[in-house]
């Protein structure tokens, strides 16, 4: 799965989600991670209420099952949710490399509900039923 970070520094997350500079993806399975791509944004990135820097940064984890973000603001996160991709904020800047071991480690056991849930983003459910007699 595909898991989104918004970094200023391009180490940790350390970023609002509107205002963050940079995002980066990186694919999380159970027994790795590797780098995909790191979007960089420009422009008046500061909280003003302009709603049409999401665009940019929506259209770029589009793709994503989890954005990592130090804040977002309520329609930020009510668009993310609607592109069904689970927002989590870290209470204080996080290393990156840091969170996807840690991301690997609940993969690798039994992840929680949600978290199955957005594993799932994407795939067609599966249901088996036993065959009446």
């Amino acid at each position: 799965m595909k898991v989104a970070f918004a970094t200023q520094d391009l180490k940790r997350v350390d970023a609002h989600f509107g205002w963050a500079k940079n995002i980066m993806v990186y694919d999380v399975t159970p027994d790795g991670h590797a780098f995909v791509e790191t979007f960089e944004f420009q422009g008046d990135l500061q909280e003003d209420g302009n709603e049409d820097k999401l665009g940019p940064k929506l259209d770029a984890i589009k793709d994503c099952t989890i954005l990592y973000v130090a804040a977002i603001g309520g329609s930020g996160a009510a668009r993310v949710v609607a592109q069904n991709i689970h927002p989590m904020k870290v209470n204080q800047p996080e290393e990156i490399p840091g969170l996807l071991d840690k991301l690997q480690v609940v993969l690798k056991g039994a992840p929680p509900p949600w978290l199955r849930k957005v594993m799932m983003k994407g795939q067609e459910r599966k249901f088996e039923f036993e065959e009446e007699v």
